[in-house]
Parts: structure tokens; C-alpha cells; sequence
């Protein structure tokens, strides 16, 4: 399947949704289009639940305008799906008749269960979280799951989201009315406290949707984030609070130009961060994680997963992003293959020898710099270091969160160290002396293992290195074949190791038969 393209009509309570998807040679999905309209059509339910025919036919009019947008796609298959304003509507199967005869489209009505199980399904398949509370809130539901190493074991939907909060507690109030706000908080409280599965969870909480996003986006735009996307960004518990207290601290005035604030999700975003602060209090959540891909993305994962060999495995999301990264940015596979098992040879002789002290999660961010290294010169070879840090540093990552995307980024656009020192002072406080300093070191490992591949042939068999009593190194390398490339590359670039090692190093190019010859003798 090469460039297959799927169309996706999401009917939320809040807003209707048209997504176009892309899936690639190599089963990596991208937006196409993403066009949505704030209908709030939970608006349009009565007291007994009946969507009167305002709301029916703003429905059918947008639904109209999508599909002749889709049909301009090429689009393979597409489908069109509804969530808890139709499905808590009565006269639901009216409405999805009324869709098919003026729209002639197939209107599917999402059970509760399947709308948090999408949801959930691609936070589970995109996040490298493997304990947490997924929440989904709708316009007009909220879904909740728990997870434990990555496997479902309980799921809820409550049949109230941000929009229907905003009526039930703030209709004919100001956006902030604190009366509101208490009685709106008391009241979500004692809907999640019947379940026992939330109090006390001690997971972290992973935020779906739009009023997730734009807490996110809030919080990003009050400290000047350094980095973008949303994807795994994670708030602390006191970053949600303030984050809440400035929206409950501002006019509607204010809120119109705070940054990273919808502008149609003013009047419902204080009711979504009191259901957001009240959760986290209960489940004793130590963070609140982000995650860009939700109800949509879980559908289309799903298919992806049935149709072939589990291209998004709960349990290797990190490796298969950087493999998609490695395809897409068309990266020489015998360059990188080597290069990552000469920086393994490197590092683990460095440990073995005591000169280095290196953590398992350094390890694989190792072989996935190895892997990735000068990905930037796809763009441009001049300038590959800092195409590189940019792109793996702004890009949604599956798997990564923030500080691991940055320290991939460090390592796999290492070029020398004034660099290294510009990239890292957009994140000084993010890592502590002792990790800047490893990490310049992992840098450097990989830059001399791609020195000591310079021509792409695989001649250097074994290394090693002593300790010589002038307190210098040497390290010995035997290769087979000619090594007149890598020698002299190795040579100019033997700064970077000296650099890991804190000491002058010479360099001893020797030839396996010598080295047998030497064995023998």
C-alpha cells in the first residue's frame, strides 16, 4: 500500500471533524487535511434527550460540505463515525436515516466502549507510558481507562463532557463564576469517586483531545517551551493547577488572546481543567501527559495493525519510530549499520575498562543516534548537524517524550562541541552537568565510529585500548583490507575520544593478518 489515502468523519458533541490520512510504503501515517467546525451539537439535545431538527440540520450541512471535500481526495475507503451527542440522543436512528438520504453517507453510531478503546488504543501504540489513566473528554462524554503494562483492565464512559458541564454549572454565568466552579467541582468529584479503580491509582493521567491539547498549548506559551509539539509533553500537578488558575483568573477578554487558547474552546475550557485537576487529585496522578493522537488515530492503527504484521507493536514503539525515521529520511543502511556496531564496540570496551560510566537508558538513545546520525543531510549536507537537531528535536516522536527527543537530538547531530554547547543552551536546565557531559560523550562515540567507517566497507574487525604509564591511551585497531581511510579519518577526528577520555590518545592501525601472525608467533 503505497500513499493510500482514508477519509474520517468524526461527529463529537463539540466539534465535527474531517481528517484525511496518508499511510506511506512504510505504514507511516500522515495529515493530509484536517478541517473542523465547532457544532455543538450536545447543545441541541432537551431535557428528554431528543436533538431537536436545528440541530439535524446543522449536522447534515456540514456533513454536506465534508464529503464534497473528501471526494476531491482520491480517497480509497473513508468512514464516518458518531459519538455521544447522537448516541445519547432518542431519536438517534432518525438522525443517522436522515444523514444517509440527504448526505448518502453511512453514518456509524460509536458505542462507549469502542469510542474510549480507539482512544486509548493509540495512546497505548504511540506513548512509551506503561501505566496510566487515558481521559478522553468529549463534548458530551468522557472516556476513562486504566492500563497496566500496556493491557486494558478497566474502562468507563461518563455520560458528561466539557460542553455539557458548561451548561449544566455555567448556563446564563460568567465563564469563571466561582460558585459555578465549586459546585461544578463537588459534582465531578462524586462521579469519578464511585469508581474504585481511580482513587489512588498513582498513574500518570494521558490527556486526549482538544481541551488536553490546549492546556498543553497554555502551559507551553507561559514558560516559552523551547522545543515544539504536544505529543508526551507532561505537566506536573502544580503546572495543571496554575495552568487552571490563570484561565479561572481571566476574562473573557483575556482568554480571547491568550496564546495557545482555541478560540472556540473558551466558554468549555475551565469546565474540562475541572474535570482534568479533580481527576488528578483523586487518582493521585504524578504527572499529566499529553497525547496528540487519539480517537481517529486509534482507528486507523487498528486497520494498519490487522492488515499487516503489527507495524505499531505496543511494545517497541521507540524502535519502530526511529526505523520509519531511518526509511524516511533515506538513510544509508550499510553506513548506519555499521556505524551502530562500531559505537557498541566502542562503548562497551569503554565499560568494560572502567573509563566510562553509562546508564541502560543511554544505551539504546546509543544505538538509536547511531542510527539516526546526520538524518539532516537528507535536507541539506552543509548544514546536516543542525538540520539534524532540529528535525528530531521538533518532531512528535512515538515513544519519546520531550527530554528523550532532545537527547536524541544532542547525540545524533553531534558535530564538535561549540555546537553541541549552542544546541544544548536552548534546554540548559532541562539535564544536569554530569548528563550534558554524557551525553557530549555519546556524541562523540558515535562521530568516531563514523570515522572509523569512513569508506563504508566494514574493514575495522576489533579494537582495543590501554592505558600507557606516560598517562596517555592507545587504542589498537585491526582491521582487513586497506584502512587508509579510516586511519587517516580516525586520526583527525581521535579528538573527540580524547575528549571521553580526558587524556591524550595514539592510534594504531594494525592488519588482522599481522594480528594473527603476532597470535601465532
Amino acid at each position: 500500500m503505497t500513499n493510500e489515502r482514508f477519509g474520517l468523519i468524526d461527529v463529537g458533541s463539540n466539534t465535527i471533524r474531517l481528517v484525511i490520512f496518508e499511510m506511506d510504503e512504510f505504514q507511516g501515517v500522515t495529515e493530509l487535511q484536517n478541517i473542523k467546525t465547532p457544532a455543538r451539537l450536545v447543545q441541541y439535545l432537551n431535557d428528554e434527550k431528543e436533538m431537536s431538527q436545528k440541530g439535524i440540520d446543522v449536522l447534515v450541512t456540514v456533513l454536506k460540505s465534508f464529503t464534497e471535500i473528501a471526494e476531491r481526495y482520491s480517497i480509497k475507503d473513508s468512514k464516518a463515525i458518531a459519538t455521544a451527542a447522537v448516541r445519547q440522543s432518542t431519536n438517534h436512528s432518525a438522525i443517522i436515516e436522515k444523514v444517509k438520504e440527504e448526505v448518502g453517507l453511512e453514518l456509524e453510531l460509536l458505542p462507549e466502549e469502542k469510542e474510549a478503546y480507539y482512544g486509548n488504543y493509540a495512546v497505548r501504540h504511540t506513548m512509551d507510558i506503561k501505566d496510566g489513566i487515558s481521559i478522553d473528554i468529549g463534548g458530551g462524554s468522557t472516556e476513562l481507562t486504566l492500563y497496566k503494562n500496556k493491557e486494558v483492565l478497566e474502562m468507563h464512559s461518563f455520560p458528561f463532557g466539557a460542553v455539557s458541564l458548561q451548561q449544566k454549572f455555567f448556563n446564563n454565568k460568567k465563564h469563571n463564576d466561582k460558585k459555578a466552579i465549586k459546585e461544578a467541582r463537588n459534582w465531578v468529584k462524586e462521579q469519578f469517586k464511585e469508581y474504585q479503580w481511580v482513587i489512588d491509582a498513582s498513574v500518570p493521567l494521558v490527556g486526549i483531545g482538544g481541551s488536553a491539547r490546549n492546556y498543553a498549548e497554555i502551559n507551553q506559551r507561559q514558560i516559552d517551551y523551547p522545543i515544539a509539539g504536544i505529543h508526551e509533553y507532561t505537566m506536573t500537578p502544580d503546572e495543571l493547577t496554575d495552568t487552571f488558575d490563570l484561565l479561572v483568573d481571566s476574562s473573557m477578554k483575556d482568554l480571547s488572546s491568550l496564546d495557545g487558547l482555541s478560540s472556540d474552546r473558551r466558554d468549555i475550557i475551565i469546565p474540562a481543567g475541572i474535570v482534568f485537576t479533580e481527576l488528578m487529585d483523586i487518582m493521585k496522578a504524578p504527572d499529566f501527559s499529553i497525547s496528540n493522537r487519539g480517537l481517529r488515530e486509534g482507528i486507523i492503527l487498528e486497520r494498519l495493525n490487522k492488515e499487516y504484521k503489527e507495524p505499531y507493536d505496543l511494545y517497541g514503539v521507540k524502535r519502530q519510530t526511529v526505523q520509519r525515521l531511518f526509511k524516511q529520511y533515506k538513510i544509508r543502511p550499510i553506513s548506519a549499520h555499521q556505524r551502530i556496531l562500531l559505537a557498541d564496540q566502542l562503548i562497551t570496551m569503554l565499560k568494560d575498562k572502567g573509563l566510562l560510566s553509562v546508564e541502560d537508558e543511554h544505551l539504546y538513545l546509543l544505538h538509536y543516534g547511531a542510527t539516526l546520525y546526520y538524518l539532516g543531510s537528507y535536507i541539506e549536507d552543509d548544514s546536516k548537524s543542525q538540520h539534524t537537531f532540529y528535525i528530531v528535536s521538533n518532531t512528535n516522536l512515538h515513544g519519546f517524550n520531550h527530554k528523550d527527543r532532545v537527547r536524541l537530538a544532542l547525540i545524533s547531530s553531534y558535530k564538535n562541541r561549540s555546537l553541541y554547547k549552542q544546541y544544548v543552551k536552548t534546554v540548559s536546565d532541562w539535564f544536569n552537568d554530569d548528563e550534558k557531559d554524557r551525553l557530549l560523550y555519546l556524541g562523540c562515540i558515535i562521530k568516531f565510529a563514523e570515522a572509523l567507517s569512513d569508506s563504508h566497507v566494514n574493514f575495522v574487525k576489533d579494537m582495543d585500548i590501554i592505558e600507557k604509564d606516560d598517562d596517555t591511551f592507545e587504542l589498537t585497531v585491526t582491521y582487513s583490507g586497506d584502512a587508509i581511510a579510516e586511519e587517516y579519518r580516525a586520526n583527525k577526528h581521535k579528538n573527540h575520544l580524547e575528549r571521553v577520555l580526558g587524556k591524550p590518545l595514539t592510534i594504531t592501525f594494525q592488519s588482522e593478518a599481522h594480528q594473527a601472525s603476532k597470535t601465532e608467533g
